[in-house]
């Protein structure tokens, strides 16, 4: 989580000392805990006078979530915390930033730019896209806030192939229908796994690797626990300001990844697309731009 000094110089509170955001940054934040995280943003100072109780009271979260917060940043106690954060209010200040939701907007510009620059050779994005086009059917998945993506580029996809197969449903549901697809040829699993990683979504690479299928990794880094079980990684950063992650550069790597299964399907994509384009018309789909 990216965090930097908001408000706090127009209202007179003194700002987000280095090491203390420092500190911030480097662990991945649950939602609870970035709640925590904002209002030190807002409140560091104050905040080191503060029981372990009213620090939860005034971010709105439970007192076990600070003492889980507490522990992931490395401190034994909340007293340690709280000495910690006296210390740093004399240190001086991070870089200043805009509001939160400017930062959060200037991560998600850092995020596509990495994926700008990433993307500038695209020879493996197009031979993944191949291998996607190759698989009849091809199923995709993803659980929980990864369901999302999954789903965002399956319908996409359906437009370019001819057998795109959506799985959200984890456990035996996933493994029924992941043999069923199996059965009828399918070559390539593709599973969209952003944080928080649910421990089905190493179930369903490893469902697939014993299947003999191909298995691409759509997520927000290079390496993780999920990596070692893909036979091919894409990955696209997400951004952690808010309570709950912007998966903008994720979107922007999906829908390139249709691109290139278009250009892959030649003829065929674009004919598909133009059946579309007339069944639309024939059934009034949509309303006048």
């Amino acid at each position: 989580m990216k965090l930097f000094i908001r408000d706090q110089r127009k209202d007179g509170r003194p700002g987000l000392s280095r090491s203390l955001h420092e500190l911030l940054t480097a662990h991945r934040l649950t939602p609870a805990q970035r709640r925590i995280a904002s209002y030190l943003t807002d409140h560091a100072a104050e905040a080191a006078a503060l029981t372990s109780g009213e620090l939860a009271e005034y971010a709105q979260v439970s007192q076990p979530s600070v003492t889980r917060f507490v522990a992931l940043l490395g401190f034994d106690g909340y007293a340690g915390f709280r000495r910690y954060l006296r210390e740093a209010a004399a240190e001086p200040e991070s870089e200043c930033g805009g509001n939160k939701f400017q930062d959060a907007i200037d991560a998600d510009l850092r995020n596509l730019t990495a994926l700008r620059a990433q993307l500038a050779d695209d020879t493996r994005l197009r031979a993944i896209a191949a291998t996607l086009m190759d698989s009849v059917p091809l199923v995709v998945a993803g659980y929980r806030v990864s369901a999302a993506q999954a789903a965002s580029f399956a319908y996409l996809a359906t437009k370019i192939h001819p057998d795109v197969r959506l799985l959200t449903d984890p456990g035996s549901v996933f493994g029924d229908a992941l043999r069923h697809a199996h059965r009828l040829g399918a070559r390539t699993l593709v599973l969209v796994a952003l944080p928080r990683y649910p421990r089905e979504s190493a179930a369903a690479l490893e469902q697939a690797r014993a299947l003999g299928l191909r298995t691409l990794l759509i997520t927000d880094r290079p390496v993780s626990a999920l990596t070692p079980l893909a036979d091919d990684v894409l990955h696209a950063g997400v951004a952690s300001e808010f309570v709950f992650d912007s998966h903008a550069a994720v979107t922007s790597l999906t829908v390139a990844l249709v691109e290139a299964m278009a250009d892959a399907a030649g003829a065929l994509a674009r004919q598909r697309l133009e059946g579309f384009e007339d069944y639309a018309a024939e059934q009034d789909l949509f309303l006048p731009e």
